[in-house]
């Protein structure tokens, strides 16, 4: 582990199954810094309407992605966020309350998210039939300031380091 006299707030982004949790917990481990699990502030809501197959709305994630970017904002020493930002003007509220903020864009296709949800489906809150809609609600963040894509099926040691170093060149 490492600790940077920079602060770094970053959101690793993604659609379902694409391993947000995974990089999250090895970026926030070599950097040194708390992660938030943006899945563990979903209201009781959204948890229900997930579960039951209904993808989540512009309205329904509205109060989270609020409550999302308080989170990140009380961090003054920085932290890694979990959190799907599937659409541009998500990620942008998350600026908003978090200046600087950057995006890591987990890439994945949809056969390769379609199953790693379904390997997972009895333990996690969002069933595989709900991947297409991800992938349809999802605005790629291509060109966007602050955002670095890694592929989501590179070795997770690998995209960690990656993280690091471009966090480092961006100091």
């Amino acid at each position: 582990m490492e600790t940077s006299s920079n602060p770094a707030w970053l959101v690793v982004m993604g659609v379902s199954g694409c391993g947000k949790s995974s990089l999250g917990q090895a970026v926030a481990a070599v950097l040194g810094l708390p992660l938030i699990e943006g899945d563990d502030f979903h209201p009781e809501a959204n948890i229900r309407k997930m579960h039951s197959g209904t993808p989540l709305t512009d309205e329904d994630r509205a109060g989270w992605l609020a409550r999302l970017g308080e989170e990140m904002a009380v961090r003054q020493g920085g932290a890694v966020l979990t959190c799907s930002a599937l659409k541009k003007f998500y990620r942008d509220r998350l600026r908003a309350a978090v200046p600087g903020l950057r995006f890591v864009f987990m890439q994945i296709d949809r056969d390769e998210a379609v199953a790693r949800v379904q390997a997972r489906e009895a333990v996690h809150i969002f069933p595989a039939s709900l991947v297409d809609s991800q992938f349809q609600t999802l605005e790629p963040p291509v060109g966007e300031p602050g955002v670095l894509t890694v592929p989501a099926t590179a070795p997770l040691a690998q995209s960690a380091a990656r993280v690091r170093d471009w966090l480092r060149e961006a100091a």
